[in-house]
């Protein structure tokens, strides 16, 4: 059973950004917060209040993940040796969602998330349904034959919306290999990342 997340939308007017560079993003519309309140002037942010947004920020991007969820990867990052952001930054993309999402298998996170939970998605040859699974170097991860014939699929495959990054080898539509872990600059994000924020926020 999947995840129930609120509208994905409503997280970019929340950031009063398009997180995910979709065309059909309401922000590019109406850069105003959702809601009665939505049209007031924003205020400055605190320095709590921009770290809280960057935190926010990114654990939307990933399919709105629990606060628990991503405490625990920031937990992990800073056990690991190296800069602790950066470590929180190749954590995430080693998320079976992520890298279904990054393969272009699916349009959002949202439906990468779905797509794992129910059953569409092997690794290694082995049918996951744990959309945090975290897929290692090497591994790989293919659609099963009853998902790579589903519009939403050949959709996105078809879709110039995103470019495959390098650290990924892919089979359009059918399977892809996890070559290495990324760094910050690798991964291609659609709005500005500031893991560092985040540690200041969780190291308060």
């Amino acid at each position: 059973m999947t995840k129930r997340s609120p509208s994905k939308y409503k997280i970019d007017r929340r950031m009063g950004e398009s997180i995910w560079g979709r065309p059909k993003s309401p922000v590019n519309k109406r850069s105003y917060g959702p809601g009665q309140h939505g049209q007031r002037r924003a205020k400055k942010l605190s320095d709590y209040g921009t770290q809280l947004q960057a935190k926010q920020k990114l654990k939307g991007y990933y399919g709105n993940i629990t606060e628990r969820q991503f405490r625990r990867y920031y937990q992990e990052a800073v056990r690991r040796p190296g800069d602790t952001g950066e470590n929180m930054i190749g954590l995430l993309e080693h998320r079976l969602d992520a890298l279904v999402y990054r393969a272009k298998f699916v349009p959002t996170p949202f439906a990468a998330r779905q797509l794992v939970s129910h059953g569409h998605v092997k690794v290694n040859g082995r049918r996951l349904n744990i959309a945090s699974y975290q897929v290692r170097e090497g591994d790989v991860v293919e659609l099963s034959a009853k998902a790579r014939d589903m519009a939403l699929v050949i959709d996105a495959v078809n879709s110039p919306e995103r470019d495959i990054p390098d650290y990924l080898d892919v089979d359009p539509g059918k399977s892809a290999k996890f070559l290495r872990t990324p760094k910050l600059a690798d991964v291609p994000y659609a709005a500005q990342m500031q893991p560092h924020l985040i540690v200041e926020f969780y190291s308060r």
